[in-house]
């Protein structure tokens, strides 16, 4: 499923711009890097591309539904967007297969999510638990698992929800390196393996370069980089993370055009 940007700005109250205008295109089986410093836009681009947050302007749209702006629209579009959060967002007395079964509440009316899900979805859940390599815990407390494991069990409600979309808003930034890598090699692994669109954000350049496919840079609310790991210059990360004014010797943003962005095919 790939999403497209078109214009999208969002200014909260006060007058504070926290993404000034763009225009981006996601594709399918692409690994994208959102990586830029504390208060760059990294989120809020994020969650506009599930409206978490309301663009102030702009369209967003996805391919086979469209734009987003019907209630229909949006519904069938969180249904199958996969977000994994920084704080893990799970219930701690619950066990890991509860868990991950969340991620099924979407397919069912709220009437019948009072009832335990038929068991065709118990094995979705156990096929996703097996994936990020948890299930000899499945029937485990998630609380009693190691911060890492419990973002993998992030990643395995996520993946129940069978996403076209996976977003991960700073999934490592509470976990110490090895378990970083292992959680982002998974996420690589799964959207490479499924075609997925996949959007992280992070200020780890280390990682950015390590499992990206794809970087977009952002300073002060504004796209200033996109392109392949490879093309991140030290020039180009100091005015990332240092000098967000102007890139050096006055050069325009290293912006590609959408079409050069069209890396998979639908």
């Amino acid at each position: 499923m790939a999403i497209e940007l078109n214009s999208v700005a969002v200014c909260f109250p006060g007058g504070v711009k926290a993404l000034q205008p763009v225009s981006l295109r996601f594709e399918r089986g692409v690994m994208t890097v959102l990586l830029g410093a504390s208060g760059a836009g990294k989120s809020t681009l994020l969650r506009c591309l599930n409206l978490l947050t309301q663009p102030t302007s702009g369209t967003v749209s996805v391919d086979a539904i469209g734009a987003l702006d019907s209630r229909r629209a949006l519904h069938e579009h969180r249904k199958r967007t996969g977000i994994v959060f920084q704080q893990h967002q799970l219930i701690g007395r619950q066990t890991v297969l509860a868990n991950v079964l969340l991620g099924r509440i979407g397919y069912h009316s709220a009437w019948r999510t009072m009832l335990p899900l038929p068991r065709a979805e118990r094995s979705i859940a156990l096929e996703c638990i097996e994936r990020v390599g948890l299930l000899h815990k499945a029937l485990e407390r998630v609380d009693r698992l190691s911060g890492g494991q419990q973002q993998r069990v992030g990643i395995a409600r996520a993946l129940a929800q069978q996403p076209r979309l996976m977003l991960a808003d700073e999934p490592v930034a509470s976990l110490d390196p090895a378990s970083s890598r292992h959680v982002l090699a998974q996420l690589q692994r799964i959207c490479h393996e499924d075609n997925l669109t996949t959007v992280v954000s992070l200020h780890q350049v280390d990682y950015a370069r390590e499992y990206a496919d794809r970087v977009i840079g952002l300073a002060h609310g504004r796209v200033i980089f996109d392109g392949s790991p490879a093309e991140l210059s030290p020039a180009m990360l100091e005015t990332i993370y240092e000098q967000p004014g102007a890139l050096p010797g006055g050069a325009k943003p290293r912006v590609k055009p959408l079409f050069e962005l069209a890396t998979a095919e639908e």
